[in-house]
């Protein structure tokens, strides 16, 4: 049996950085970006069987992965040294990382963004039109408005990363500068595969 601890809403803002008497949000912004020296944000699936993409990822692109927790003299955790950010959603669809993106980016900085889908994937075994059907008959719920079509499902892997760089690329929150890739990991072998590839340009 879990014992839990019953706490005020009082007690809990004294976790929040942004209630604490002295808060300078530029302040607090550069403390944070020294905490974590974050380069590589990774896009994934939650389906267990893809649970070892981000070693994949690190791997790929020489990563700090999963690191280490940095402590201070009193033991509280205030640091890491990995080098990698996960953001786990179904498919590994792009549509569902975008605010982690622009979050990532204004805490830390990336460098890389790295959307990977994975063989055998639950999100190619429906369509977008039968998911829509689906919830209509069986939650009396229409949600054909609710999500772009070409990020419900994966129709194939060639045309699922192409349009989730490109989703990526043209989102406000995406800085310029980072580079985008798009891989396919088989689950069976662990090997990571090149789709697509938006590096950043060169500059003049």
């Amino acid at each position: 049996m879990t014992l839990s601890k019953t706490l005020s809403t009082q007690d809990f803002d004294a976790y929040v950085f942004s209630k604490q008497p002295d808060y300078h949000e530029p302040t607090v912004r550069q403390e944070f970006a020294k905490a974590v020296p974050l380069r590589t944000v990774v896009i994934y699936c939650y389906d267990p069987r893809a649970a070892n993409i981000p070693e994949a990822v690190a791997k790929e692109f020489g990563e700090v992965y999963p690191g280490e927790i940095v402590t201070d003299a009193q033991g509280n955790k205030i640091a890491s040294t990995t080098t990698l950010f996960e953001v786990i959603v179904a498919g590994g669809r792009a549509i569902d990382a975008l605010r982690s993106i622009t979050t990532a980016q204004h805490l830390f900085g990336i460098q890389n963004i790295v959307i990977v889908h994975h063989t055998h994937c639950g999100a190619t075994s429906f369509t977008a039109h039968g998911i829509i059907d689906a919830y209509q008959h069986e939650h009396d719920t229409d949600i054909s408005t609710l999500y772009e079509r070409e990020s419900v499902s994966i129709r194939d892997f060639a045309t699922s990363l192409e349009h989730d760089v490109r989703l990526v690329r043209e989102s406000k929150g995406t800085p310029q500068q980072v580079n985008i890739y798009g891989y396919v990991y088989n689950i069976d072998t662990h090997e990571l595969s090149l789709v697509v590839e938006d590096k950043k340009p060169l500059a003049a």
